[in-house]
């Protein structure tokens, strides 16, 4: 035992005695005793992959594992609370946020104060529309084809479900995914596929219907 931990324990000790702590004396010897012994943790972990390796579980596992690598980055798991779109609808979502503290340059020189509302279009514009859909569906994979031809390439597609890496082959171009649906749930999409745009300082998202 760990010679610090006995004033943590004293108490303890103290407790299950119903006395307080005191010092200790040779009550002899109850019973045989023997000597502690005890296969060495590293020695006994490697004698289990050596027995593991010449029965060829070693191997399976290994392969299992990979499978199940390959298999989670070809199918991603899906947003969870997506639907294919009911009712088309359109909203706004307007970016602006409001600094909750001061925020000062690498010399500490004061740049913004708590209280300043700020909005990204301001500086940066929304250069490519956003395309959410679900690749597992043939007619949201061909709506995503359909619109970024319409829009000159301009489009960014985003995958809520489906491989994203079987379509980045069949079309020689990049393609996304919104992963633990951190994009769909800021914007309040909750049906695809969806189209997200810029107006002024807003984001347009129209919510479309499935179209074959």
């Amino acid at each position: 035992m760990n010679p610090r931990m006995l004033p943590l324990l004293a108490p303890t000790f103290a407790l299950l005695a119903g006395t307080t702590p005191a010092h200790a004396t040779d009550a002899g010897v109850i019973g045989p005793s023997y000597e502690i012994a005890e296969q060495h943790l590293l020695r006994f972990i490697e004698q289990r992959l050596r027995d593991k390796a010449a029965s060829g579980e070693l191997q399976r596992l290994e392969q299992e594992a990979r499978a199940r690598g390959v298999d989670s980055v070809r199918n991603p798991q899906p947003v969870t609370g997506l639907v294919t779109t009911q009712a088309k609808r359109t909203f706004y979502f307007d970016p602006t946020y409001v600094l909750d503290r001061n925020v000062s340059d690498a010399q500490g020189r004061l740049m913004f104060v708590t209280g300043t509302r700020a909005n990204p279009l301001d500086i940066v514009s929304l250069s490519r529309r956003l395309f959410f859909f679900d690749a597992r569906d043939p007619r949201q994979v061909a709506q995503a084809r359909r619109l970024m031809k319409h829009y000159d390439g301009k489009v960014k597609p985003i995958l809520t479900a489906g491989s994203y890496l079987d379509l980045m082959q069949a079309w020689r171009s990049p393609v996304y995914y919104d992963q633990h649906g951190l994009l769909t749930r800021r914007l309040g999409i909750r049906q695809v596929p969806a189209l997200v745009s810029q107006e002024g300082r807003r984001l347009r998202i129209d919510e479309l219907e499935v179209k074959p």
